[in-house]
């Protein structure tokens, strides 16, 4: 899953020296039951009513959770007692986030699954699937996604499909990837998908813990959206590697070979890069597009983030990949020197395509693409979608600095109380955000019961 909630996720720009070849199959204008303020169960009608097959299916809304407390890593190098910069110069790192004992991948998506639904305005029956992607296993038989069926309950849905889909930090996408797949296939009912991406990511002391963290992220998939997965173009790479896995069920902590890890990911991120190349240069030539694809086509990218540091390499690594595919390049024009962070709004983003690389130790990886839609006006659904987005920053800057040491302690407990039964967690519950799911008790048959936190 996703272990890239030790620092907010980024959008790197890539610098663009060539002149823009415009994609020919440009999403089409939203349509008026599309734009309206909620997803409301009359416009999944109208599209259920629809003759057409469903156009442009992609991310619609997304809402992001992430714990209310962090450690700064310039104070856990000195509680580590390991060389100054080793986590903040040597991985890139900065804040890492991370539960407290009151939470679990359970109350994670729960939080992030109702905050979609509330603030998009939605109705709980116009969801017809739901699939969570996650590594961060409680039980070994029962879904996470049946934990969230709760939420449904007022409203007497329950013919909700989908269940949940693991291998490390892949599954994610996965889910979105088969949402999306069902959306456009002859199961699709007319409703909306959720996908919920949430995983708690927690290291044994030494190398490895500062590279975790823990948050969850729901997408609401369906016709008509602002960020449209580019169909036919996905370029995947699978292989059998024990770089990160997690054989001991009776401990949240994982076996991990960081330097193969490392490996793994740059050689999946070859593969994948080639056959996604391979795969839209064929689709351009079929319309009379004849050049080649490189990192310049893409006007950001996103990466699956273990640390920092691993994105700015992995973008250098794809600029190589075009150097070395280039018939003749010139090496005299800058083309492979150079990214600079990019800070964006609505209109930056019209019509952009944006490339996303997935890895999933073990290993499964994907690197896909989503076109922006070309509407950024105010109140359309890009606008919309990032102004859910706004308050992050704001939200981030609410939550509370622990000491190293607090931290350590919190570790420590959730390390020795996760697997017990006729337990409540100790400690406060203040420190949660409002509106915030929590664990309230274990009873002797391992049956966990959750709360709300007021808003």
């Amino acid at each position: 899953m996703f272990r890239l909630f030790s620092q907010t996720r980024r959008c790197l720009q890539v610098k663009r020296a060539l002149k823009r070849q415009e994609w020919p199959l440009r999403p089409a204008h939203l349509t008026a039951a599309a734009q309206q303020a909620s997803f409301s169960t009359a416009s999944v009608e109208h599209l259920s009513r629809s003759d057409s097959w469903p156009k442009d299916v992609g991310i619609l809304a997304l809402e992001v959770y992430f714990p209310s407390q962090y450690v700064e890593q310039v104070e856990l190098e000195k509680y580590d007692g390991v060389e100054a910069g080793k986590y903040t110069l040597g991985l890139g790192q900065k804040q890492m986030g991370f539960c407290s004992a009151h939470e679990d991948i359970n109350s994670l998506c729960l939080t992030v699954v109702q905050r979609l639904v509330e603030r998009s305005r939605l109705s709980w029956d116009s969801i017809g699937r739901l699939e969570v992607g996650t590594e961060t296993i409680i039980d070994k038989s029962k879904a996470v996604k049946t934990v969230l069926m709760q939420l449904f309950q007022d409203s007497g849905n329950t013919d909700v499909e989908g269940i949940d889909t693991t291998n490390a930090c892949y599954g994610g996408t996965a889910s979105l990837f088969n949402s999306a797949d069902w959306v456009e296939s002859s199961s699709w009912d007319g409703r909306y998908a959720v996908v919920v991406c949430g995983d708690i990511a927690v290291y044994a002391t030494g190398n490895a813990r500062p590279t975790g963290g823990a948050g969850a992220v729901a997408m609401l998939v369906g016709p008509e959206a602002p960020l449209v997965l580019e169909r036919g173009v996905r370029g995947t790479h699978m292989e059998h590697v024990y770089d990160f896995y997690k054989p001991d069920l009776a401990s949240e902590y994982p076996m991990v070979d960081g330097q193969l890890s490392i490996q793994c990911y740059f050689r999946a991120l070859d593969q994948c890069y080639s056959i996604y190349r391979k795969k839209i240069q064929s689709q351009w030539q079929k319309v009379g597009v004849d050049k080649p694809f490189t990192l310049e086509d893409f006007q950001f990218m996103i990466f699956h983030t273990p640390f920092c540091k691993l994105v700015q390499k992995s973008v250098g690594r794809m600029m190589l990949n075009d150097f070395l595919a280039a018939p003749n390049p010139d090496t005299q024009s800058g083309l492979y020197k150079g990214l600079q962070a990019f800070r964006y709004s609505a209109q930056q983003l019209a019509g952009s395509r944006i490339g996303a690389f997935s890895y999933g130790s073990g290993l499964a990886a994907s690197l896909f693409s989503m076109r922006v839609s070309q509407d950024a006006a105010p109140g359309s659904p890009l606008d919309k979608l990032l102004s859910s987005l706004s308050d992050l920053q704001t939200r981030l800057d609410a939550r509370k600095q622990v000491p190293p040491e607090e931290f350590a302690e919190i570790m420590k407990q959730r390390e020795e109380t996760h697997h017990l039964v006729n337990h409540t967690p100790q400690g406060s519950k203040d420190d949660l955000f409002p509106g915030t799911w929590y664990l309230e008790r274990v009873d002797d048959k391992h049956r966990r019961q959750y709360a709300r936190r007021p808003l």
